[in-house]
């Protein structure tokens, strides 16, 4: 569904706790091309259907029956695999997806908020990624952005023993933009996606891309990398239009060109 330039995603398999299958993986990846394709959608919000849980990954009882007919085990990436490139190694979506997150969000289903640019939290949000646990590894990114997105010893004693955490603690690392209690989960994000809105587009694709592209870059280089949605912005006619509509004391009409 998409309203007001807000593509609502709803992970929709309650009854299992929105255990994702290949089939939900498949129609994920078809959402996300039309996300990134369609010029009317500026920003995404994936949630979970149910209040019991955001997802708690991947479906272990098709893996188990997959596993049973011979199929490889499951390792780094989703190359090969339903739905790739899924979220989690979409590399080069430009437009921000904000993760709206109630209940369990374990394994692949923390991986897939790891991969959002903004998580938005209910106080009963639950993080982990118990793979340790189950003789798996946090093959969809985890074990890869944890370590970016908390302290080091933090992120390991998390990875190697499959604890949980709380929203509160999540917050106080960092790791969720803000958390609120359950009933105030949807005015939250409804802030977010309107704040996310009001900015020019080509501005906010522009800023994402080189943020995430320059995290690992010397700081000299990265004021002289090349950053292809910046060229795009800064030649549109919407470069102008902020500026014009300051001045005018009006409003900007954003365009996207």
């Amino acid at each position: 569904m998409t309203r007001d330039h807000v593509a609502y995603v709803t992970l929709d398999r309650p009854d299992v706790l929105n255990a994702m299958d290949l089939r939900m993986h498949e129609e994920l990846g078809a959402v996300w091309d039309y996300v990134e394709a369609d010029g009317e959608v500026r920003v995404a919000v994936l949630a979970g259907a149910g209040d019991r849980a955001f997802s708690v990954g991947q479906d272990l009882k098709e893996r188990a029956r997959l596993g049973a007919r011979g199929a490889p085990p499951t390792t780094f990436g989703s190359r090969g695999q339903s739905g790739w490139p899924r979220l989690t190694d979409r590399f080069t979506l430009s437009k921000p997806v904000l993760a709206r997150v109630q209940g369990y969000a374990l394994g692949g289903g923390f991986e897939l908020a790891l991969a959002c640019d903004l998580i938005i939290a209910s106080e009963r949000a639950v993080f982990g990624l118990p793979e340790a646990r189950l003789g798996l590894v946090p093959g969809a990114g985890g074990a890869f952005r944890l370590m970016r997105q908390l302290p080091q010893k933090v992120a390991l004693g998390h990875l190697l023993t499959g604890r949980s955490l709380d929203a509160a603690q999540a917050l106080r690392y960092g790791l969720v933009n803000e958390v609120v209690a359950p009933d105030g989960l949807d005015d939250c994000v409804a802030r977010w996606t309107r704040d996310l809105v009001r900015s020019a587009p080509l501005s906010v694709r522009a800023i994402k891309q080189a943020a995430l592209a320059s995290v690992d870059m010397p700081l000299p280089e990265a004021f002289t990398a090349t950053y292809s949605w910046e060229e795009r912005r800064r030649r549109s006619e919407d470069a102008a239009e902020g500026v014009k509509a300051f001045s005018e004391k009006r409003d900007p009409v954003w365009t996207g060109n």
